[in-house]
């Protein structure tokens, strides 16, 4: 997805819904020396700069890769596990953690922040928890990060807002503090550990698999996107495009929705109109997918093959209406990870180095397992939480 750096480590991080309007994005270039064996009829454009062949085989492969670690615990579970040395940030407790986030803008960052003050709490030895706000805005996390290193902390765990633009900040935290960077990646080895889910690679291959395999050949998808430049998203629709372009599927369009739901009805009501039939909607994340269901409903259209995420109205749609879904997922358990990695560090104990967790996907076979009435509309479904302290009514449950 990115070609500013070849490594596994810069490439990854954002979630799944994990960014909305509003977001900042390192806009990504076209690459003129990749491949464009499809870029012209194809639908799909050309490949972005973003791409990068090593990674995008690495998580494919990952996909079939059996986790070691808690079985119960996925959070704490690792792939390929290669560990780092710790030992030099060694030092005696109680620990002052820092957290630099990108932001709460969306559901999918808001059910991840609580699953991070709650693992906290499991924590004595954690005297001091400091956090600061980006409010998706990359020159605040900037000087949030500047202003943390000088509250005396321990470690530092950075959520960046976008990927080239923070990796000097996180480069000059490194030098000062052990540094976490989780969900989004940096273009910068530094960290000692860079944790999130398989990436975006997994994620979007396996909708666009999934709409290979359900929908005629021939037929007519759609890709909804939000936002481009983040890393994360930007691998989900380079590994969708991978797929697409070497499938009998014609993708009709790849439009950018902002992550806003009025507007990306109007987009599939525009896709509708004009086309007459969209036989299936590929969408790198599934914050909207309720919405772009609707538009069919709206104008009396069979439901299309539909890609969503772990979203409990999405999934509850899914059951109640029958639809033809899936739902890759990219877990908000992994908000859970980087406060245990932290401790880890300053114990003087080995943590994978990247930190790469397991990332399952939602399927018919197991839907039953994820839909839970008893939780808000937009609780995702994959956060690990159940075991914290102050769930469900903590995340709105009941």
């Amino acid at each position: 997805m990115r070609k500013k750096t070849g490594t596994a480590l810069a490439i990854f991080a954002a979630g799944t819904a994990l960014i909305l309007a509003g977001c900042s994005s390192d806009v990504p270039a076209t690459n003129p020396s990749a491949s464009a064996s499809a870029d012209a009829g194809a639908g799909t454009g050309e490949t972005s700069e973003f791409f990068v062949q090593a990674d995008y085989d690495n998580e494919i492969a990952l996909r079939t890769t059996s986790a070691t670690g808690p079985s119960d615990k996925p959070w704490e579970q690792a792939l390929n596990p290669q560990n780092a040395d710790t030992a030099k940030y060694k030092k005696a407790g109680p620990y002052n953690l820092c957290f630099s986030n990108a932001g709460v803008g969306n559901p999918w960052r808001q059910v991840g922040f609580k699953n991070m003050q709650a693992e906290v709490k499991l924590h004595p030895e954690i005297k001091s928890f400091q956090v600061a706000d980006a409010e998706s805005k990359d020159d605040k996390q900037i000087s949030d990060i500047t202003d943390l290193l000088g509250k005396g902390c321990d470690a530092l765990i950075v959520s960046p807002n976008t990927t080239a633009t923070l990796t000097p900040a996180v480069e000059q935290a490194c030098a000062k503090v052990p540094v976490i960077v989780f969900d989004r990646g940096v273009n910068t080895k530094c960290p000692v550990t860079f944790i999130n889910p398989i990436g975006g690679y997994a994620f979007g291959a396996a909708g666009a698999e999934f709409l290979i395999e359900k929908v005629k050949p021939g037929g007519n998808v759609l890709a909804l996107r939000i936002l481009p430049g983040v890393d994360v998203l930007e691998a989900r629709w380079g590994a969708a495009k991978v797929a697409f372009d070497k499938s009998q599927l014609k993708v009709v369009g790849v439009e950018f929705t902002d992550g806003d739901a009025a507007k990306t009805k109007t987009i599939v009501n525009n896709y509708i109109q004009r086309f007459g039939n969209i036989d299936g909607i590929w969408m790198d994340a599934g914050a909207t997918s309720v919405a772009a269901a609707e538009a069919f409903e709206d104008l009396g259209k069979p439901f299309p093959a539909i890609v969503g995420e772990d979203q409990q109205d999405f999934l509850r749609m899914w059951q109640d209406k029958k639809l033809t879904a899936v739902a890759p997922t990219y877990p908000t358990y992994q908000w859970r990870t980087p406060v245990i990695a932290a401790l880890k560090i300053l114990k003087g104990e080995q943590v994978p180095s990247p930190w790469k967790l397991p990332q399952p996907t939602i399927t018919d076979a197991n839907l039953s397992q994820y839909v839970d009435p008893s939780m808000p509309p937009l609780h995702y479904a994959m956060c690990g939480c159940s075991d914290l302290p102050g769930y469900p009514g903590d995340w709105g449950g009941k």
